[in-house]
């Protein structure tokens, strides 16, 4: 359980960390000077993938990201984060989908050697539905061995199922990258004093 907790934890805290990381802080309504706007990551393309880690103190400061757009409308159709917890040796995942999905089918991801379990949807808001979990070093360590082509496969509400495919070239470069990356600038997770369950980390604002 106190695992459990925190891992949860750190998963929170890398979702927290990107998000505040890309978004910009509003002015203030008053007129106040706004804050000071989030550092960038310090970014690096391998293959389709991007090695990002922010500069902040966190137990899982790094992670690997591809985003898919409609080319169209230049909305987001997809995206994949995979972080890894040093402290831990575990990997946290989270991956987002458009909404007016079915909740109850979850996503699987599948490449050419590889099938996850259907993975459930943690919530979702007006960007999205978001799975955010832990995930396997095994599941990891196959993806890394499978061809460039992947999917994630979803089921619309009214039944239709999609693939949403993404790339896998460059993936395992790009993991042991991050991996090595995270190590060298991770925070280790504190253990409460008391024994108790690790406290949970802030909710992200919308």
């Amino acid at each position: 359980m106190k695992i459990a907790h925190s891992l949860m934890g750190a998963i929170a805290g890398i979702l927290l960390v990107s998000g505040a990381a890309l978004a910009q802080a509003p002015a203030d309504a008053g007129g106040a000077t706004p804050p000071a706007a989030p550092k960038a990551p310090d970014v690096k393309t391998i293959g389709d993938w991007a090695v990002r880690c922010f500069p902040v103190s966190s137990p899982s400061p790094c992670d690997v990201y591809q985003e898919l757009d409609d080319q169209r409308t230049r909305q987001r159709v997809l995206s994949l984060s995979i972080a890894y917890i040093p402290s831990l040796d575990r990997h946290a995942l989270m991956v987002t989908v458009p909404l007016e999905v079915s909740i109850p089918k979850g996503v699987v991801i599948k490449t050419d050697s590889f099938t996850s379990q259907p993975l459930r949807y943690r919530r979702c808001d007006r960007m999205g539905c978001y799975v955010e979990m832990a995930i396997e070093n095994g599941a990891i360590e196959s993806m890394a061995k499978s061809g460039p082509d992947a999917a994630v496969q979803i089921v619309a509400d009214n039944g239709k199922p999609y693939n949403l495919k993404f790339s896998l070239k460059g993936f395992a470069a790009a993991h042991d990258q991050m991996v090595g990356d995270a190590k060298a600038k991770a925070k280790p997770i504190q253990k409460p004093a008391d024994g108790g369950a690790a406290p949970a980390a802030p909710a992200a604002t919308p």
